[in-house]
């Protein structure tokens, strides 16, 4: 087998891959024989059919399984002899197939990167602490109450934090378009869920109202074609409901799976799940801090192919929270490339870098972590133990569980060597700050 390999351009590489006619044809031979003993052919025993039948009848067909697996396993072959790094799936063009002459086929592939890991040593860290007070225990049994609230029909004015009940019509150039109409649109206004100025419009109104809106797409809006335009909302408000909040009692407890010890107990896991809340955030601001170096300091060329794989997985989970609809619909003409790309792109990024880390410190995803973390997950279903089972028993799942692992170890390597200052905050702008960093 020959090979040659040609940088097309940046990580893309172009092999040429000559295979001796020989090779195929022995294999093309091979294949007829042993077919020549199960063949069942008319006028002929099982086992007696002439050579020359058989190649007749099934020479083509033979020979093009024997290319696809020579072909197959030749690039393979070539990838390990050059010593490359595939990242992706290969382009593969044959170039000479034809009998009796030696097969060519070209390759293109993208190769991950190669690079010398920069920005490890001397990274700033702030180390963010807070200590939970009884005041922030009461704002989280506020948010605890507001999130079982019921809405309650109001004849008065709308506020902001109310819910509306409305139907609308969009137009642009007074012609109505995709998406801009609802009937019986739930809305809590200030939430922020339609764009600037139409909460803030519906302000004052009461149940039976109706209100044209003139208002104005942002910029960056994700449909192309209402990018920054100009647009009327026909609004008809049919209800006004204001929250009502529940009593904090045993049944308001329950809800939260404190069935006894009263508000005491309750109060405490409250606590308890703010601290543990706590700490993952710190934790994860850490992390945060610590990725957003490492990718700054390494400016790395990223394959296309992996960018595209990460935005198809994006995409995807994306689209789970239409269930089997997701099966139905085109996930492409929803949730376009372009939504997803930049994420891709820094999670790629990361990867190739924590990746580098884990070879370079010759990191192993620590048995006794994985098994925690996967009781940890297992702890919170009514049989944790088959939840255990099935976790170990579940090799992508279990990868998943290996790769948090790791990534934990790779952080804890790389605060050894940077330079962490500690500052103490409140709860509330620990978790603020987190959620800020995640968005």
């Amino acid at each position: 087998m020959q090979v040659s390999v040609e940088t097309t351009s940046g990580l893309e590489r172009r092999l040429t891959v000559g295979i001796p006619a020989e090779q195929v044809d022995q294999e093309v031979n091979k294949r007829l024989q042993q077919a020549a003993k199960t063949v069942r052919i008319n006028g002929f025993r099982l086992g007696k059919v002439p050579m020359s039948v058989v190649k007749k009848r099934f020479g083509a067909g033979v020979r093009q399984e024997v290319l696809g697996d020579v072909v197959n396993r030749s690039y393979f072959e070539a990838v390990n002899q050059e010593k490359l790094r595939p990242a992706g799936q290969p382009s593969i063009e044959p170039k000479q197939v034809e009998a009796g002459q030696d097969v060519e086929f070209v390759a293109t592939i993208e190769v991950y990167p190669e690079f010398e890991l920069q920005g490890v040593d001397g990274i700033e860290v702030e180390k963010l602490s807070a200590e939970i007070t009884e005041a922030d225990v009461e704002e989280m049994i506020e948010t605890l109450r507001k999130s079982q609230a019921k809405w309650v029909e109001s004849e008065a004015a709308a506020e902001d934090g109310q819910r509306v009940v409305i139907d609308f019509v969009g137009t642009k150039g007074g012609e109505a378009f995709d998406g801009g109409t609802a009937e019986n649109q739930n809305l809590v206004l200030g939430s922020g869920q339609m764009i600037e100025g139409f909460e803030s419009g519906l302000l004052g109104l009461k149940a039976g109202d109706e209100k044209t809106l003139s208002l104005t797409f942002p910029d960056d809006y994700q449909a192309e074609e209402l990018k920054g335009a100009a647009v009327e909302f026909a609004v008809t408000v049919k209800k006004v409901e204001i929250q009502e909040l529940p009593e904090v009692n045993d049944e308001f407890f329950k809800l939260f799976g404190v069935t006894e010890g009263g508000e005491e107990q309750f109060r405490k896991e409250v606590k308890e799940n703010m601290e543990n809340e706590k700490d993952k955030a710190a934790k994860n601001s850490v992390k945060t801090q610590i990725f957003d170096a490492l990718v700054a300091a390494n400016d790395v060329e990223i394959p296309k192919a992996l960018i595209a794989g990460e935005v198809e997985a994006l995409r995807k989970q994306t689209s789970q929270q239409y269930g089997e609809l997701s099966e139905k619909i085109d996930l492409k003409a929803i949730f376009p490339d372009s939504m997803f790309e930049e994420q891709a792109k820094r999670r790629t990024h990361l990867g190739l870098l924590v990746a580098e880390v884990v070879s370079k410190e010759a990191l192993k995803a620590d048995k006794d972590r994985v098994k925690a973390m996967v009781e940890k997950v297992a702890s919170t279903y009514e049989d944790p133990q088959s939840v255990v089972n099935y976790y170990f028993g579940n090799e992508q799942l279990l990868a998943g569980v290996e790769a948090a692992v790791l990534e934990e170890q790779v952080v804890e390597k790389l605060i050894e060597s940077a330079n962490v200052t500690e500052k103490t905050v409140s709860y509330k702008e620990l978790i603020g700050k987190q959620q800020g960093e995640a968005a």
